[in-house]
C-alpha cells in the first residue's frame, strides 16, 4: 500500500491522466490492493469511482472495452436509450462526462493494452488503476503508466496474515509449523487465506496433521506441473486441500458451479445448476464463502476468483459424467429463460414474448413483485444472459439458443444494449438454421429486424420483418403477425409511406382481434390513427386517439404508452388552430414523460411544444425549445429525431429573419434525411432550405434544392405530399 501511495504521489506531479499498473502473478493480491486503495481514497476523488472486472484471464471471453464503457456510462447516469453504439462514440461521451472531474477508475484483471486504452479518461484530474498478470508495457511506453510489480509476501508479513486469520481459534501452533504453512502456500495471499481458514475451522486438529494433507496435495500438483509452472500450481494444491475437506454435497455444489458461463451469479442460478433447492443452496454458498472458495458480492450474489473457477471447472470434468455437465448447463439456461420471461412480464407486459413451453419452466424461476425489481434483476444479470446464450450455442443446444433473443426482446427494445442484441440474435439465427425450424427462424428474424431499426439500418429491418411476416401468416401464427406487421407499419409511417403503413397496421389489427390481444389491437389502432393524421383526416385521427386512450386505460397498459394519445391530440389541435387545447394535451403528455423518465418521450414532447410555439408565433420560445430538443437528443443517437429538431429550428430561424443560421440547420436536417433514405422528410427540409438560400441571394442553389425536392416526392400521392409538391413547383 505504501509503495502504491508513493507512486500515486509521484504521479500527482505529472501532467495527463494518472495511470498505475499493478502487475504480478495470480493470487498475489493485486485486486485486493486496488480495492483497498480505492476504499481509502474516497476523499481524493469527489467525482466518484468506477470499477470493472475485465476478466482477461477468465475461462470465458474477456470483457470488451465497448462493453466496459457501456457499464461506466450507465454508472455515470447515461440512460439506455441515450447509449452510443460505437466504441469511439462511447469513449468520446465517457471522456466528456469525466472532463473536469476527479474520478478513480479501476480496471481489474486486464490481459491486454487494448482492453484498457479506451477506458482512459482525457482529464488530468482522474486516475486509472489497472491490475494485470502481464506488464502491459504499451501503457508505459505510450500512455506514461507507472508500474508496481507485486512479488510474494515477505515471510514476516505472510506469517502475520496467517496468525491474524486464526487468532482466537488457534494459539498453540509453533512458529516452525506456521512457517511451513507459509512455505507450502508459496507466500501467496489467496492460498494463505484459504489455508488459514481451514486451520481456524479445525482448532483441535494439530497443525502438523493439516500440513501433512497439504504436502500430499502439493506433491500431486508438483508431479502434474511443467517445468515453467507458475505459483498458481501451489494455489491449486491449496484449493484441493480445502475442497476435499468440504462435505460431499458442498463439494458437488462447488464443482457444478464451474459449469456457469460467468464468474458471478445469484442463488437462483446456483440452485438450477446444482438441482438443490434455493434455501438449501444458500447454506452451501455461505459455507463456500466462509472457506474463501467463493466471494459474496451482495445480497444473494457470489463470484469466483478466476483461479478458483478454473479449478471448479476442472473438478467437474474429473468427478462428473459428461452428460451431467450438459444437464447442468441446460437447467441453468432454462432457469435464466424462465426468469427472464417473468422479468419482462413484470416490467414490460406489452412487450412480453409468447409463453415458454412447460418443459422450459422445469428448472424453476425467480418471481418479481414489481417492475423495478424485475428491471434491477435484468441489470444485474445482463452479462450472464449473453454468456449463457453463448454457452448453449457453443454446446449445440439449439432449442435453447434461439429462445434467448426472443424472450429478451422486450428488455432489448427498451434498454437498447445493441451489442448484446445483435450478438444474441446472431446466435439465435444460427440455432434456427441448425434446427431448420420456421417458427424459430421467424421469431429471431423479427427481433433482429427491430435491432436493425434501432441501429438505423432501416432497409435491413424491412427485409427481416417481411421475411418474418411471411412465415407467421403461412403458419397461422397471429401473435407473430401482430409483432411484425406493427413494426413494419411504424417503419413505413416514418417514411411517410402511408398506404403500406395503413395496410401493415390493418394486418396487425385483424390478427390481434383474432388472437384476443387487446394491447396488440390498441397499438395497431394507434398506428392507424397516426396514418389518418398524416393523411389529413383529422376528425378520424381524433376519434381514433380517444379510442386508443380508452383501450390503454382499460388494459392497464404501461404508463409510457398513455403519452401517445395526448401527443397526437396536441398535433391535431395545433393543425386545426386550437392552440390552447393543444397546450393542455401537451401538458398531460409532459406529466407522463416526467413520471416514466424516458428521454425519448421528453424529446417528443419538446418537438411538439416547439411546433406549437412556432404556430403561435412565439418564435424566441420555439428557438429555445428546439435547441433543448437537440441537446437532449444528442446522446440518444436517434438521427431522425435530430433531423426533425433541426428542421423546426431552421423554420423558427427563418421566422426571425436569420437565414444564415437557418440554412445551416436545414442543411443538417436535409443531409440526415438523405442518409436515412426518408425522401418525404428530405423534400420538406429542402423546401425550407431553398427559402433560406433565396434570402441569402443564392437563387440558383435554391432552385436546385426545390428541383431535388420535387424529384424526391415522385410516388407520393397523399394530400400533404400534393401541397408540398405544389409549394415547391410554385416557387420554381
Amino acid at each position: 500500500m505504501r509503495n502504491l501511495e508513493g507512486l500515486v504521489s509521484a504521479d500527482g506531479e505529472s501532467s495527463g491522466v494518472h495511470l498505475v499498473v499493478i502487475a504480478g502473478t495470480a493470487g498475489v493480491g493485486k485486486s485486493a490492493l486496488a480495492v483497498h486503495f480505492a476504499h481509502h481514497s474516497v476523499g481524493r476523488f469527489p467525482g466518484g469511482q468506477l470499477f470493472v472486472n475485465l476478466r482477461g484471464y477468465d475461462s470465458g471471453p474477456p470483457v470488451a472495452p465497448q462493453a466496459a464503457l457501456e457499464r461506466f456510462l450507465r454508472a455515470l447516469g447515461v440512460p439506455a436509450a441515450e447509449m452510443p453504439q460505437g466504441l469511439e462514440e462511447r469513449a468520446e461521451l465517457y471522456r466528456s462526462l469525466l472532463a473536469g472531474q476527479r474520478v478513480l477508475v479501476v480496471a481489474d484483471n486486464a490481459a491486454t493494452v487494448g482492453q484498457v486504452r479506451p477506458l482512459l479518461p482525457g482529464d488530468a484530474g482522474c486516475m486509472v488503476l489497472v491490475t494485470s498478470r502481464g506488464r502491459l508495457s504499451g501503457l508505459s511506453a505510450r500512455d506514461g503508466a507507472r508500474r508496481l510489480t507485486l512479488g510474494l509476501l515477505p515471510v514476516p508479513d505472510a506469517v502475520a496474515l496467517v496468525e491474524q486469520a486464526v487468532s482466537g481459534n488457534r494459539d498453540h501452533d509453533s512458529a516452525a509449523d506456521v512457517g511451513e504453512l507459509v512455505r507450502l502456500c508459496a507466500r501467496l495471499p489467496l492460498a494463505l487465506r484459504i489455508a488459514a481458514e481451514r486451520a481456524a475451522a479445525r482448532p483441535l486438529m494439530p497443525l502438523p496433521e493439516l500440513l501433512g494433507d497439504l504436502r500430499g496435495e502439493s506433491s500431486r500438483w508438483t508431479a502434474l506441473s511443467t517445468e515453467d509452472a507458475s505459483e498458481s500450481d501451489t494455489v491449486r494444491a491449496v484449493f484441493a486441500w480445502s475442497y476435499q475437506a468440504l462435505p460431499p454435497v458442498a463439494r458437488r455444489v462447488f464443482r457444478i458451479l464451474g459449469v456457469h458461463p460467468s464468474a458471478e451469479f445469484g442463488i437462483g442460478a446456483a440452485a438450477a445448476l446444482s438441482g438443490v433447492e434455493p434455501d438449501r443452496v444458500r447454506d452451501f454458498l455461505d459455507l463456500l464463502a466462509g472457506a474463501h472458495l467463493l466471494e459474496q458480492t451482495g445480497p444473494g450474489r457470489y463470484q469466483f476468483h478466476d483461479l478458483l473457477r478454473a479449478y471448479a471447472a476442472g473438478q467437474v470434468r474429473q468427478d462428473e459424467a459428461p452428460e451431467e455437465w450438459g444437464a447442468a448447463l441446460e437447467r441453468c439456461a432454462r432457469w435464466y429463460l424462465a426468469t427472464t420471461q417473468a422479468a419482462v412480464r413484470a416490467a414490460l407486459p406489452s412487450l412480453a414474448a409468447p409463453p415458454l413451453p412447460a418443459l422450459f419452466l422445469s428448472a424453476g424461476s425467480f418471481g418479481f413483485s414489481d417492475s423495478d425489481e424485475a428491471t434491477k434483476w435484468y441489470r444485474a444479470e445482463q452479462q450472464n444472459l449473453l454468456a449463457v446464450a453463448q454457452a448453449v450455442s457453443a454446446a449445440g443446444l439449439w432449442d435453447l439458443a434461439w429462445r434467448f433473443p426472443v424472450v429478451l426482446h422486450g428488455m432489448h427494445a427498451v434498454y437498447l444494449p445493441l451489442d448484446d442484441w445483435f450478438e444474441m440474435a446472431g446466435l439465435g439465427a444460427k440455432a434456427a438454421e441448425a434446427l431448420d425450424d420456421e417458427t424459430a427462424r421467424a421469431a429471431v428474424s423479427a427481433t433482429l429486424a427491430d435491432a436493425c431499426r434501432a441501429a438505423g439500418r432501416i432497409d435491413q429491418a424491412i427485409v427481416h420483418h417481411t421475411a418474418a411476416l411471411d412465415v407467421w401468416e403461412s403458419i397461422g401464427d397471429h401473435a407473430g403477425t401482430v409483432r411484425s406487421a406493427t413494426s413494419l407499419g411504424l417503419i413505413f409511417l416514418a417514411r411517410h409511406d402511408l398506404g403500406r403503413a395503413d395496410t401493415a397496421f390493418g394486418q396487425a389489427l385483424n390478427a390481434s382481434r383474432a388472437l384476443g390481444d387487446e394491447l396488440g389491437a390498441t397499438a395497431a389502432l394507434s398506428g392507424t390513427a397516426h396514418v389518418a393524421f398524416e393523411s389529413e383526416r383529422l376528425e378520424l385521427a381524433m376519434d381514433l386517439a380517444d379510442q386508443v386512450e380508452t383501450a390503454y386505460l382499460s388494459a392497464g397498459a404501461d404508463r409510457r404508452l398513455l403519452a401517445t394519445p395526448p401527443l397526437l391530440r396536441a398535433r391535431i389541435h395545433r393543425e386545426s388552430g386550437r392552440l390552447s387545447r393543444a397546450a393542455i394535451e401537451l401538458d398531460a403528455a409532459q406529466q407522463i414523460a416526467d413520471e416514466v423518465e424516458l428521454p425519448l418521450l421528453h424529446q417528443a414532447v419538446l418537438l411538439e411544444r416547439g411546433a406549437l410555439e412556432y404556430t403561435g408565433e412565439l418564435y424566441d420560445q420555439a428557438l429555445e425549445t428546439f435547441r433543448k430538443a437537440i441537446a437532449l437528443g444528442r446522446p440518444l443517437r436517434q438521427p431522425a429525431r435530430e433531423a426533425q429538431a433541426h428542421t423546426g429550428l431552421g423554420r423558427a430561424l427563418l421566422a426571425k429573419d436569420r437565414p444564415t443560421e437557418a440554412a445551416e440547420a436545414l442543411q443538417l436536417a436535409a443531409s440526415t434525411y438523405s442518409e436515412l433514405d426518408q425522401p418525404w422528410r428530405h423534400a420538406q427540409a429542402l423546401g425550407l432550405l431553398a427559402d433560406a438560400l433565396d434570402r441569402l441571394g443564392q437563387t440558383e442553389d435554391a432552385r436546385a434544392a426545390r428541383e431535388d425536392g420535387v424529384r424526391l416526392l415522385r410516388g407520393f400521392s397523399d394530400s400533404r405530399s400534393e401541397k408540398l409538391r405544389r409549394s415547391l413547383r410554385d416557387r420554381l
